[in-house]
């Protein structure tokens, strides 16, 4: 399975105060998905509307890429996904790498939703911020 995260619109689906502390929160949410990443071999891509502090990107590792949209402007994420999107059916298509038989666009963004092929599964952003929140993480004493 190959996920690709709509970070920003993600981790401001939650009324949590993140608009007074942008990278914080951006910060946050991808130490939440590199915990998750710890506890499956998923490929997890997420990407940011716009740039990406050094805190946040040092979160990457493993089987988490950590990027920021390469241009800005509106839409700039949803267009990146959009490609990463396309380059993983490139792959599966030509090289035939299971590992990207699925792809799994996280994101809330109807806009985003009706661009991407019908072979690609959505999860909104609550759906995955559950999921995420339900794995303890590998320092957790259960």
């Amino acid at each position: 399975m190959r996920w690709i995260i709509d970070g920003n619109n993600v981790f401001g689906s939650r009324p949590d105060g993140w608009w007074n502390d942008r990278d914080g929160a951006a910060g946050r949410f991808a130490q939440q998905v590199a915990e998750w990443c710890r506890t499956h071999a998923d490929e997890v891509t997420i990407v940011f509307d716009g740039p990406v502090s050094t805190t946040t990107s040092e979160r990457a590792g493993g089987n988490l890429e950590i990027v920021e949209a390469p241009r800005r402007g509106r839409d700039a994420a949803d267009d990146h996904i959009v490609d990463l999107v396309g380059l993983c059916h490139d792959v599966r298509v030509e090289g035939g790498d299971d590992r990207q038989d699925h792809i799994c666009v996280v994101t809330s963004d109807r806009g985003l939703r009706r661009r991407l092929p019908a072979s690609v599964e959505v999860a909104g952003a609550g759906r995955f911020l559950s999921t995420i929140e339900s794995h303890p993480s590998p320092g957790d004493v259960g």
